[in-house]
């Protein structure tokens, strides 16, 4: 399952389990898989302060890719300058990495979760959320979007 809450009515914590498994089945991750994506405050994956040189600009590019699109002023993307901040930034990845093979990835630090979620239809309907958890009240915006328009 995706969450680990359980909800005391049994008939919605029949439902979320039912929709847990349907998108099981559609993203074609495995259990360890799934544990990658399963949400935590703490940062899965491997630390961009493990990174070389070659790794440290692509996660730059890939930072740029979402921080860009926010306007001057609101985008936290100038951060990532920082080599102390960028080693905060860890990549998880869930999935094969054949093109075209439904996957997952997460970057995650400090006021930073951002997730491209690429499993459903084939491979062929990706999701991104960019976020700042520590002021966002904590909400799961990919999850609930899955559960209102995907299940």
């Amino acid at each position: 399952m995706y969450r680990d809450e359980r909800f005391p009515d049994p008939v919605e914590e029949a439902r979320l389990h039912s929709l847990s498994e349907v998108i099981n089945e559609e993203t074609k991750l495995n259990d360890a898989d799934q544990q990658a994506v399963d949400y935590s405050s703490e940062p899965k994956g491997v630390p961009a302060a493990d990174f070389d040189a070659e790794q440290r600009e692509m996660l730059r590019a890939l930072l740029a890719t979402y921080l860009d699109r926010a306007p001057t002023g609101v985008s936290p993307l100038y951060r990532y300058d920082d080599e102390a901040a960028l080693d905060a930034v860890y990549f998880a990845w869930a999935g094969p990495i054949a093109p075209g093979e439904p996957h997952y990835y997460r970057l995650q630090g400090p006021q930073l979760f951002l997730e491209w979620d690429n499993t459903q239809r084939n491979a062929n309907h990706a999701h991104s959320v960019w976020r700042d958890p520590t002021s966002d009240f904590g909400l799961d915006v990919l999850a609930r979007h899955r559960e209102a328009h995907h299940a």
